[in-house]
């Protein structure tokens, strides 16, 4: 089992930043593809940026690309999401999602390539 815990969340005005992190524990060794998605009120969850394991170019949704930066830190388990430049439309809850069984490195947008969740964090952007 992997357990994930986001943090970081919050309310800044437009153009502010965030930075927010999920701390994986337990078998962490298994997740071959992590990723944060959001989801806003009255919208499907959408992945925001992937990020592979093994290596390669992290995936970023095209909304977000030039402004967020996923990286993580294997020694300390934990996953990031650097957020600069926020905008109103960037209001949702943000989810960490871990992947052990493979799906997501061929589909790695899709909610049901990932078998582990964290609880989500709020970010909310003022105009």
């Amino acid at each position: 089992q992997v357990q994930l815990v986001e943090s970081g969340g919050g309310s800044v005005q437009a153009g502010g930043s965030l930075r927010l992190s999920c701390e994986a524990s337990g078998y962490t060794y298994r997740s071959v593809c992590m990723s944060w998605f959001r989801q806003a009120p009255g919208k499907e969850r959408e992945a925001v940026a992937v990020i592979y394991v093994g290596g390669g170019s992290p995936y970023y949704a095209d909304s977000v690309k030039g402004r967020f930066t996923i990286s993580r830190d294997n020694a300390k388990n934990t996953l990031y999401l650097q957020m600069n430049s926020l905008k109103p439309e960037d209001t949702a809850m943000y989810y960490c999602a871990a992947d052990s069984s493979g799906i997501a490195l061929r589909y790695p947008r899709e909610v049901t390539s990932y078998n582990y969740w964290g609880q989500g964090t709020q970010v909310t952007v003022s105009s």
